[in-house]
């Protein structure tokens, strides 16, 4: 693709100009040979093991991704920081590692926390180290160069670690520090994900230099509902704009929002932040009856959010990790993904978050089909012909003909991913199933289903939206968990909307314009390559319309290593 070119040869121009050795990585083409489940157009290292993504950033007009990385295997262990940049999002370069273990106070690992530009346009980090006694502390680095906008040099300071586990806190549940912020008075604070007997918690602590940091008697927030608190996020979004919002704004328009990852998802909750006493109002809290507020439902975990300055948006990377065995990903040579990096604003009701993949991801779009007022009868297969299929993106509306048709909700099935693991994709209901085939194979042995269905409670339409893995694969040692979520939509003053990104074991779908996310790893054995189709459908016995549907052959990312590797800083 002309412009990723030209993107390549810019950035090693940059390289070559800070001294870096760069080559072109092949790993891409691997999908064509034995690699038909590594992706073209989703963030992932060359080889190994990766999950969290750490303090993502940008910086001199470059935009930097640390993340949780094993340089020696495709399983978890031996964890440090690998750092990647891009001018875009979309393609990027592997740079040296950022941060690995050197010190009493990480030695035995570097594991997740974030950055923070502090003034005068100077970014720290704050992580996670396993010291000597195995315990988790908080620690401090610095780049060693501020005038490398690809910062590919860290410090650390001789001050570690600068938090630990006293009075009370488990040294082993004491991790993940977030982006700090900056109160009124100039004081800065951060939290630090905690579990305290039995509950989890955001400890707070505040600080004047960045250094040295005192633990305040209250958390900023704990719940004796839930365990411990992995990769916890706390940051402002705009009641009264589609802006981001920088983390130590004092704009009184805001909500604060605060995710916090346990039981394998990443919850988060809506309310009101007072600095000057630190006291954060929950609209409601987690695991409330009724409320499940996550950012995606389905592959999604360990996520981080920063404030793109230079776009005014608040963007959020997640970590997806794989559905097969450890066997598998010791076989492939790798294991774990990184989402499609997402904005996120408030949504128009103020009682959500709503996601959608950034702007410039749409730049690899290349050969397009579209259909307009397309009806699909009860039992209708639509094939989407013309694209790659297994490496897509694909954007549909659907026009509901017969809202009366549609089932009344059972007050008793308030589980949304239960309700579509007992209402899968193949089981006929009234006004759906009706939503995307991807993976399929021609005759449709394979599939993973996105799809909606429509119920009717107490004068009110309710949009459940499933992903739905059951057939994604001929092969039996997969996790196909099916997935679902409740769409805050009415249908009958808009039409019901997805977006699905396909990339060759992952589909990251995006339901009423991003106010229900559900990503999912599927691993076809017959529907790869050039066998893979796409189809729309309906199960229903209620014919739907589309609309319109768009879709897109991706073209792959590119990716660039370098290939200098230097000794740590102390």
């Amino acid at each position: 693709m002309e412009i990723s070119v030209i993107w390549v040869v810019g950035f090693c121009v940059l390289l070559v100009d800070h001294g870096v050795q760069a080559s072109h990585q092949s790993s891409r083409n691997l999908q064509e040979t034995d690699q038909p489940y590594r992706t073209g157009y989703h963030f992932q290292p060359p080889k190994n093991w990766m999950n969290d993504p750490n303090g993502p950033l940008y910086y001199k007009g470059v935009y930097h991704l640390f993340y949780q990385y094993n340089p020696d295997g495709a399983v978890w262990g031996n964890i440090i920081w690998a750092h990647s940049v891009s001018y875009d999002l979309v393609n990027w370069v592997h740079i040296d590692h950022a941060i690995y273990p050197t010190q009493p106070s990480d030695i035995n690992g570097c594991w997740s926390g974030s950055t923070t530009i502090l003034p005068g346009e100077k970014p720290a980090i704050l992580y996670t180290g396993i010291d000597t006694k195995n315990h988790q502390v908080q620690n401090l680095a610095v780049p060693k160069n501020l005038s490398d906008p690809l910062l590919r040099e860290w410090i650390k300071s001789p001050y570690n670690p600068l938090m630990t586990p006293v009075d009370g806190i488990d040294p082993d549940l004491y991790r993940d520090p977030t982006t700090a912020w900056q109160g009124p008075d100039k004081i800065w604070r951060v939290i630090v994900g905690s579990q305290i007997n039995g509950h989890g918690r955001a400890i707070l602590y505040r600080s004047k230099d960045f250094v040295n940091w005192t633990r305040m008697d209250s958390p900023l927030h704990s719940s004796g509902k839930t365990e411990m608190w992995e990769c916890p996020d706390f940051f402002p979004v705009s009641t009264s704009s589609t802006n981001g919002v920088d983390t130590s704004s004092q704009d009184k328009s805001t909500k604060h929002v605060l995710k916090a990852s346990f039981n394998h998802h990443d919850y988060y909750i809506l309310g009101s932040y007072m600095p000057e006493n630190d006291k954060f109002s929950v609209e409601t809290n987690f695991m409330d009856s009724g409320v499940d507020l996550r950012y995606d439902y389905g592959k999604f975990y360990a996520s981080k959010t920063f404030f793109d300055g230079a776009m005014n948006r608040r963007i959020l990377w997640g970590w997806i990790n794989e559905s097969d065995s450890e066997s598998d990903d010791i076989k492939k040579g790798w294991s774990g993904l990184q989402s499609i990096p997402r904005t996120v604003l408030l949504s128009i009701n103020g009682k959500q978050l709503v996601q959608w993949p950034v702007k410039e991801i749409e730049k690899l779009r290349s050969k397009n089909v579209s259909f307009h007022d397309k009806k699909l009868k009860s039992g209708s297969v639509l094939e989407v012909p013309g694209i790659t299929a297994s490496q897509a993106d694909v954007d549909v509306s659907f026009e509901l003909l017969n809202l009366e048709d549609a089932e009344i909700l059972d007050p008793s099935w308030t589980d949304p991913q239960l309700l579509c693991s007992q209402k899968k994709a193949s089981v006929r209901g009234k006004l759906g199933p009706f939503g995307l085939l991807a993976f399929a194979t021609k005759d449709l042995k394979e599939q993973t289903a996105i799809y909606f269905r429509i119920f009717r409670s107490n004068h009110k339409y309710i949009v459940l939206m499933c992903s739905d893995q059951s057939r994604s694969s001929v092969r039996e040692e997969l996790d196909k968990t099916t997935y679902g979520a409740f769409v805050d939509m009415d249908p009958r003053h808009e039409n019901i909307t997805l977006r699905s990104l396909i990339d060759h074991s992952i589909v990251e779908s995006f339901g009423g314009e991003g106010r229900a996310c559900i990503t999912a790893r599927a691993y076809a054995k017959l529907a790869i390559h050039k066998q893979a189709y796409l189809f729309a459908f309906n199960n229903g016995t209620s014919s739907v319309k589309i609309s319109r549907l768009n879709a897109w052959s991706m073209e792959n990312a590119q990716i660039v290593s370098t290939t200098k590797r230097r000794k740590p800083h102390l």
